[in-house]
C-alpha cells in the first residue's frame, strides 16, 4: 500500500511538472505575437526593431534560450547571439564551450579527446539576414527559434538534449531596414519587387560575404571571433537566396574544383549533410532540391567557405522566392535544364536534381518553410552524430598538427617596408583564430638570421590548412565547359594570397629551428612609433607606410603644415627618400606628432633645417566620390577606404555634377563600374523616377570641364572605360572585346612593376600584386583620320602626354590565381597611367587597386593620386609611353 502510494504521488507530480511546462510554455511568445502576422505572410517583412523586441521577449520567457550582444553593427545596431538547447545544458554553457575549443586546437591525446567527446554536445551555428535583399532567412530565424525552444516532438527533444544552437538571426541589421523600408516606400507600385538603389550594407553590400578572412567590418570581426576565438562550431549553415531558377533550394554537394587544402573529411562531411538535406525534402514531398551547380569549395572569404579551412563543415543553402510578393511560373515556361554553364536536366534524370520542381505560384512562406526544413535536417544529422562530428573535428586538427609536408613555419621578419601591413596581417590571422608568436630573441634559421620582434606561425597547428592557404599561392584548375571550350569562371575568386597582395615579407621554412618566443593570446596592440632627434624646422614621415597618410590627414586637418619632398635630400648626415612627408614645426606639433606616433606606431625624424629641394605643401583635402543610383560595391569600399584614411568625402550623385560647385574637391574618384551604368543607369520605368539615369553627357562635360580647369579625376578599372571614351584620350584597352577563350582572369594576383621614381609611385615597391578580376591594360594609340587620296593617314591634334606609373610584367605574370593567355594580352602592358588634361589629369587604373580592403600593397597608389604630383615628368625615359 505504501509502495502504490509512492507510486501515485510520482505520478502526480510528474502530472503536475508536466502541466507547468505546458503553462510555461504557453507564456513563450510566438513571432506572430510581435510581428502581428505569421512569418513568411505574403507582402509582410518585420523590420529590426521588432526582431530585437520579439528575442528580448523570448529570451525572457524562456529557459531554454540565453541571448547575448556580440557586438554592433556599422551603424551602431545590436547583433544578437541566441544560444538555444535544454536548460541544464544552458546552464553549463562554458562547458560544452570549452570541450568544443580543445577538440577544435588538438592539443589533447587522443584518450583525452574521447572522454571529451563522450561528454561534450554539438556545437552548430545557423545564421541568417546576412544579404538583406534576400528577405526569407532574416525571418525565418524567428520563427525556427521559437520551434526550437518550444516544440516537444521526440527529435526537438533529442536535438536540444544533444545540440548547443548558435543562432544569428540577423547577421545584417543595417541591411534589414534598409531593405524593409524600400519594400514598404514601394509596395503597391510597379517598383514592389525591386532592390534599394543603394548599398544594404552600409559600406559593402553584397561583399559583406566576401570579408571573411580580412574582416575589415565590425559584423564580420564579432562572427569571426565566436567561430574560431570561442564556440568553434563543427557545423556553420549559412543561409542565402535566391535558388537557380526554376528550382526550389540549392544545397550540398558543391560544384568542383575543391581547394587542395581543405581536409578530406570536410569535404565528405558537407556531402553528407547535403545528401541528408536532400533526402529530408523528398521524403516531405519537397520537389526542386538541386546540387552541384555553380557554388564550388574552392576560394576561401566567405562565410561558409573560411570554416573549411578551419575543420569545420560549411554549409550553404540558396532557396527560392526572396520577396513577400508572390509569383506565378507558368507550367508550359519550364527550360529543358536549370543552371548556367553547368547545367542540370529537368525531367528527373539527373542524380543531383532527382525531383524536379514544375512551377505553379510562389510565395513567401515556401522559401521560410524549405529553410525550415533544411536547417531541421542539420540539426537532426548533428544530434545523431554528435560524437563523430565532435571527434572528427579533433582528427582533422591532429592531422594537421602532425602534417609531414614540408612546413615547419612562416617567419615574418621584424624588417618590413610597411610594419603597420605586417602588424595588420599578423591581426587578420589572430582574428582568424590562428596561433602567432613573437620573436623575443633573435635566432637564426634557414641561414637567415631574425631579430626579436619578428614572428612566427609555427605549421603544427589546428587551422594549418588556413595558414598555408593565406601565404601560398592558388594555382586554379583549368576548367573547360568541354575539351577545347569556354573556361567555366571559378565561384568569386581564382586567387587571393595574403601576403602579396599586403605587401609583407614572409619566409616559408621547411626545416625545424628553435627560437624563443611569446604567443600573441590577442590582437596584436600597436606599439609606440619614436620621435627621434629635437626638430629644427619639423619632422619628417615615411612614404612607405600607409599609416603616414591617416597621419598627414589628421594634421592637415589640424591646421598643420605638411609638405612633400618631391626629391630625395639631406639633412646631417641622413639621407632621404624622394617623397618624404615634411611637417612644419609650429607651437603645438610636436604634441600633435607624439601624439600620433603613439596611436598609429610611425615613427617621426627631425629636420634640422629646411631641405634645399621643391616642397610641395598639402592642402586638407577634400574628395568627391562618385555614386551611381546602380548600387555599388566598389563605391563602397573606397569610401570606407577614404573614411579610414581621414580624407573627407562626400557623395557626389549623378545631379551633383552640374549643380555642386567640383573645384572644391582636390580629387574625384569613380569606383569600377560599366560605362553604360555610368552613363545612363537604371532605365525610366525600371525604378522610382528620381532614381533613374545616369551622368549622361551634360555629367561627362562637367567632369571635362572640373579636370581641364585643373582638377583630378581618378578612375578604377572599369570606370577607366568612360574616361577614355568621353575624354577622348589616347588609350585603349588591350583586352576589350577578347573572349574567355581569348583572354581571361578571373580575380586573380598578377605580377606588377612600379616606377618607383615617378612622384605618384613614392612609397611603393617596386613589385607588386594587382587585383586582377577580369580587368583591363593600357596601350597608347594615335588618332587618326583617312586622307583624301585615299588611304593616306594624317595625324590630328597632339594627344595629351601620357605617363606610365605602373606595367603589368613581361614575364611570370600569375602569381596567384587562374590566367589565361596573359603574356599574349597584357605582357609589359601600362596597368596605371596618367593623362594630362588642360590644367589637370586623369589617373586611370586597370585594375582595383582597393579591392575588397585586402590588397594592401597597392593603397598608396590611390593616396599619391590624391595628393597629386607635379606634372613635368620626374624621369622622362622611366615615364614616357612608347607609342
Amino acid at each position: 500500500m505504501k509502495h502504490y502510494s509512492t507510486n501515485k504521488s510520482a505520478k502526480l507530480l510528474l502530472i503536475l511538472l508536466a502541466f507547468l511546462s505546458q503553462i510555461a510554455l504557453a507564456q513563450v511568445p510566438k513571432p506572430s505575437d510581435v510581428f502581428g502576422f505569421e512569418v513568411g505572410a505574403d507582402y509582410k517583412v518585420a523590420d529590426y526593431s521588432q526582431m530585437l523586441d520579439y528575442y528580448s521577449r523570448l529570451d525572457k520567457a524562456s529557459d531554454r534560450v540565453q541571448m547575448i550582444e556580440i557586438g554592433k553593427s556599422v551603424l551602431g545596431k545590436p547583433m544578437l547571439l541566441l544560444f538555444i538547447s535544454t536548460e541544464e545544458n544552458l546552464k553549463q554553457l562554458e562547458k560544452w564551450r570549452s570541450i568544443s575549443e580543445q577538440l577544435s586546437r588538438a592539443r589533447i591525446d587522443d584518450n583525452k579527446a574521447k572522454q571529451l567527446v563522450n561528454e561534450g554536445k554539438a556545437i552548430v551555428w545557423i545564421d541568417g539576414g546576412m544579404h538583406a535583399s534576400e528577405k526569407a532567412h532574416g525571418q525565418m530565424t524567428s520563427e525556427l527559434a521559437y520551434r526550437i525552444a518550444t516544440e516537444e516532438t521526440a527529435e526537438m527533444k533529442k536535438i536540444r538534449e544533444n545540440v548547443i544552437t548558435l543562432l544569428m538571426p540577423v547577421m545584417n541589421p543595417d541591411g534589414m531596414d534598409i531593405v524593409v523600408n524600400w519594400y514598404k516606400a514601394v509596395f503597391g507600385t510597379p517598383y514592389e519587387t525591386t532592390n534599394p538603389p543603394w548599398l544594404y550594407h552600409h559600406y559593402v553590400g553584397h561583399d559583406n560575404n566576401r570579408d571573411w578572412f580580412m574582416n575589415n567590418m565590425p559584423e564580420s570581426k564579432a562572427v569571426s571571433e565566436m567561430l574560431y576565438n570561442k564556440w568553434y562550431p563543427q557545423i556553420v549553415y549559412n543561409h542565402h537566396q535566391s535558388s537557380p531558377s526554376w528550382t526550389r533550394i540549392f544545397l550540398p554537394p558543391f560544384a568542383n574544383p575543391v581547394n587542395p587544402n581543405i581536409h578530406p573529411g570536410v569535404t565528405t562531411g558537407v556531402n553528407i549533410v547535403g545528401t541528408a538535406m536532400a533526402n529530408r525534402f523528398a521524403m516531405n514531398k519537397m520537389p526542386g532540391v538541386v546540387s552541384q551547380l555553380t557554388f564550388s569549395m574552392w576560394w576561401n572569404g566567405g562565410m561558409r567557405t573560411a570554416p573549411y579551412f578551419h575543420n569545420q563543415i560549411g554549409i550553404l543553402t540558396e532557396t527560392a522566392h526572396t520577396s513577400p510578393t508572390p509569383r506565378f511560373y507558368p507550367p508550359d515556361s519550364l527550360p529543358k535544364a536549370v543552371g548556367r554553364g553547368v547545367t542540370a536536366p529537368t525531367d528527373a534524370t539527373n542524380i543531383f536534381y532527382p525531383y524536379p520542381w514544375k512551377g505553379g505560384e510562389s510565395h513567401f512562406r515556401e522559401a521560410v518553410d524549405y529553410m525550415l526544413m533544411a536547417t531541421m535536417a542539420v540539426l537532426d544529422l548533428a544530434a545523431d552524430r554528435r560524437e563523430e562530428y565532435l571527434y572528427n573535428i579533433y582528427r582533422m586538427g591532429r592531422d594537421a598538427i602532425e602534417a609531414k609536408d614540408g612546413l615547419f613555419a612562416y617567419v615574418i621578419p621584424a624588417d618590413q617596408w610597411d610594419k603597420g601591413e605586417a602588424r595588420n596581417l599578423i591581426n587578420v590571422l589572430r582574428q582568424g583564430g590562428v596561433e602567432v608568436h613573437q620573436v623575443t630573441k633573435a635566432f637564426q634559421a634557414n641561414n637567415t638570421t631574425y631579430p626579436a620582434g619578428s614572428f612566427i606561425i609555427y605549421g603544427a597547428q589546428a587551422f594549418r590548412p588556413y595558414v598555408i592557404d593565406l601565404f601560398e599561392k592558388q594555382v586554379h584548375p583549368n576548367q573547360r565547359l568541354y575539351p577545347g571550350g569556354p573556361p567555366i569562371p571559378p565561384y568569386d575568386l581564382a586567387g587571393w594570397t595574403l601576403s602579396m597582395q599586403m605587401g609583407v615579407k614572409v619566409d616559408k621554412i621547411k626545416t625545424s629551428f628553435e627560437a624563443k618566443t611569446e604567443e600573441i593570446k590577442d590582437r596584436l596592440a600597436t606599439p609606440a612609433g619614436q620621435v627621434a632627434g629635437k626638430a629644427g624646422f619639423g619632422y619628417l614621415l615615411s612614404r612607405k607606410e600607409n599609416a603616414s597618410v591617416m597621419a598627414v590627414n589628421k594634421l592637415l586637418t589640424a591646421g598643420e603644415s605638411v609638405y612633400i619632398a618631391d626629391s630625395g635630400f639631406s639633412s646631417g648626415k641622413q639621407n632621404y627618400e624622394p617623397g618624404a612627408f615634411i611637417v612644419e614645426k609650429g607651437s603645438a606639433t610636436e604634441t600633435k606628432v607624439k601624439s600620433l606616433s603613439t596611436e598609429l606606431g610611425i615613427d617621426f625624424l627631425s629636420v634640422d633645417a629646411k631641405p634645399g629641394v621643391n616642397l610641395r605643401k598639402l592642402k586638407p583635402v577634400k574628395i568627391g566620390l562618385y555614386k551611381s543610383w546602380e548600387e555599388n560595391m566598389d563605391e563602397g569600399w573606397t569610401r570606407w577606404l577614404m573614411e579610414t584614411y581621414s580624407f573627407a568625402v562626400d557623395t557626389l550623385h549623378d545631379k551633383d555634377l552640374l549643380s555642386k560647385d567640383l573645384k572644391q574637391y582636390q580629387a574625384i574618384i569613380i569606383p569600377d563600374q560599366t560605362v553604360h551604368e555610368i552613363l545612363n543607369g537604371h532605365a525610366p520605368g525600371t525604378m522610382p523616377e528620381p532614381y533613374v539615369g545616369g551622368v549622361g553627357l551634360e555629367g561627362s562635360l562637367a567632369l571635362k570641364k572640373y579636370v581641364t580647369q585643373g582638377g583630378n579625376l581618378i578612375t578604377f578599372d572599369g570606370a577607366s572605360d568612360f574616361a577614355i571614351e568621353q575624354f577622348g584620350l589616347p588609350l585603349k584597352n588591350t583586352v576589350a572585346g577578347l573572349s574567355s577563350q581569348q583572354f581571361f582572369i578571373p580575380g586573380s594576383l598578377i605580377r606588377t612593376n612600379v616606377d618607383v621614381k615617378h612622384p605618384l609611385a613614392f612609397g611603393m615597391q617596386p613589385e607588386v600584386a594587382a587585383s586582377f578580376n577580369n580587368s583591363r591594360a593600357f596601350e597608347v594609340v594615335k588618332k587618326v583620320r583617312e586622307g583624301e587620296g585615299g588611304k593616306e593617314e594624317t595625324k590630328l591634334a597632339p594627344e595629351p602626354p601620357v605617363e606610365v606609373i605602373a606595367t603589368y610584367a613581361k614575364k611570370d605574370l600569375l602569381m596567384s590565381g587562374w590566367a589565361l593567355n596573359e603574356d599574349k594580352y597584357i605582357a609589359g602592358k601600362a596597368a596605371v597611367v596618367r593623362v594630362k588634361q588642360g590644367s589637370g589629369n586623369i589617373v586611370l587604373f586597370g585594375f582595383r587597386p582597393q579591392f575588397r580592403g585586402q590588397p594592401r600593397a597597392t593603397y598608396k597608389l590611390i593616396f599619391n593620386a590624391i595628393y597629386g604630383a607635379p606634372t613635368e615628368k620626374v624621369n622622362a625615359t622611366s615615364t614616357a609611353v612608347e607609342d
